[in-house]
């Protein structure tokens, strides 16, 4: 059996987020020893794109979507969320400066039928999902990025306890967490 490209998927539109919460949020995850995918953290030139992000997007364990103002406008960002709905990821959304209700599929006129259902429908899935907000504005950082990473860990450590009948500890940087069945 092959270890996983990742633990963690982080889909973004890299114009809103690469370079605030995009990547601090795939540093902070690197730094506590798990390991986070964000395309141009884990990535080298010349690389092809759904080559490496396909592979990690189906062995991740986990997805982390950060939607944003510009997210809906990239097919890349919508072909990534329809991966991760299709393969039964279980997805932690961030709505950075946008509401869930104001994202819809954008179709400019170059999308196919087919296309468009698939991508509302992961659209659809992951809105109605308990995520986490975010004003960039107004947000306290590092508050938010200790949340987004409490979520993260508490949410693998749930799924490692799905897949195994022991209860195990779960350490991260030297904190150990421990998913107890109530």
């Amino acid at each position: 059996m092959t270890k996983p490209v990742c633990d963690i998927f982080i889909n973004h539109r890299g114009i809103d987020t690469k370079r605030t919460i995009a990547g601090l949020l795939h540093d902070h995850l690197f730094r506590l020893g798990l390991r986070p995918f964000l395309d141009s953290r884990s990535m080298n030139p010349g690389e092809r794109l759904f080559g490496k992000i396909n592979p990690a997007i189906r062995s991740c364990k986990l997805g982390v979507t950060i939607f944003s103002p510009n997210y809906c406008d990239s097919y890349f960002c919508m072909q990534e969320l329809a991966l991760l709905m299709e393969n039964k990821k279980r997805v932690i959304p961030i709505f950075c400066d946008v509401k869930p209700s104001q994202l819809q599929v954008m179709d400019y006129g170059i999308r196919s039928a087919k296309q468009l259902e698939r991508f509302n429908f992961a659209l659809e899935d992951a809105k109605y999902t308990v995520g986490l907000a975010f004003d960039t504005s107004k947000g306290d950082w590092p508050e938010f990025l200790n949340s987004a990473t409490e979520a993260v860990i508490k949410n693998l450590v749930e799924l490692d306890a799905q897949k195994s009948s022991k209860k195990r500890p779960y350490i991260v940087h030297g904190r150990e967490y421990m998913y107890m069945k109530i």
